[in-house]
């Protein structure tokens, strides 16, 4: 099975990959069947029983996840039509606001409950967390960065939500950029052997250099790094690495290890370009949004207005 052409077209336009959303959706479905079907819900459902239900927030956040929705209620038997969305994803909500509408067969309404919320709730906290990251940067010039700390199986739809938040997204896997580390500086034989090493293999790969004290920092500056990453350092060796940085105007510097929201301006005004934080990805709480059957009636009684 595909999905459908609409669900098809709201995933592309939200710079989602349709096939590795579909993927994701239907594992997630067939964990709940694992066991056998939904019983609680055909014990007291009838076959031909339609409900409209709400979505809706129980406390204040950034809305992420909605076209993934989307795709769990097509996958789950239910037309994407049946669904009004009320808010778009990256808006902030309100506790109670109402962000999308549905109207379906109560059964499957039911069977795709915990799924879609699953979903949205996870994607939701992970944007809601990043806006704070946001918000605490604002003005500095420095902006908030993911990592690939990230969940097993959902990095694309992770990383869409740090999108929804205003955050960046850095590498996606480890073949669209190099990471430096310090197990590759070990395995190379040195900072600068390990970016010629990279850049021989291959020389158009964005590149950045893990560094954890300022004499790497000045071996990777001297190598011709573009990028450096500066690894659990403090308040004073990231000004210092910024310090050596201004003689080379190209050379872009990250924070990283251990970065707390409290002190996120005080680490931008130290005059680094990038703050890496995985845990937006690894540990944002989930935003609290709920599902609730408005009404149902039987399937022989005419549906009035549109969802």
């Amino acid at each position: 099975m595909t999905l459908s052409a609409m669900v098809t077209r709201r995933l592309l336009a939200a710079g989602l990959d349709p096939e590795d959303t579909e993927r994701v959706v239907r594992a997630a479905l067939d964990e709940d069947l694992r066991y056998g079907p939904d019983l609680t819900s055909a014990a007291t459902a009838a076959p031909d029983a339609r409900a409209v239900a709400t979505v809706a927030a129980r406390e204040p956040g950034v809305l992420a996840g909605l076209p993934v929705v989307l795709a769990v209620l097509d996958a789950g038997g239910i037309p994407p039509g049946a669904a009004e969305l009320l808010r778009a994803d990256g808006d902030r909500i309100g506790e109670g606001a109402e962000v999308l509408r549905i109207r379906a067969p109560l059964r499957e309404l039911l069977g795709a409950e915990r799924t879609l919320l699953n979903f949205l709730t996870h994607l939701s906290g992970i944007a809601t967390a990043t806006k704070a990251w946001v918000d605490a940067l604002a003005g500095t010039g420095c902006a908030v960065r993911d990592t690939r700390k990230t969940t097993p199986g959902l990095r694309r739809l992770e990383k869409y939500a740090v999108r929804c938040g205003g955050g960046l997204n850095h590498r996606m896997g480890l073949g669209d950029a190099a990471l430096i580390k310090d197990n590759h500086v070990v395995a190379a034989g040195g900072i600068a052997a390990a970016i010629a090493a990279v850049r021989a293999a291959a020389p158009g790969l964005p590149l950045e250099v893990e560094c954890d004290s300022l004499a790497q920092v000045r071996e990777a500056l001297g190598a011709g790094a573009g990028l450096i990453l500066l690894d659990n350092m403090s308040l004073a060796d990231l000004r210092a690495a910024a310090a050596m940085a201004a003689c080379y105007p190209s050379a872009r510097l990250e924070a990283s290890g251990g970065l707390r929201l409290e002190k996120a301006r005080a680490v931008a005004e130290t005059g680094v370009d990038f703050v890496a934080v995985g845990a937006l990805t690894h540990s944002s709480p989930a935003l609290d949004l709920g599902l609730d059957v408005l009404a149902s009636w039987p399937g022989s009684r005419q549906d009035h207005g549109t969802a």
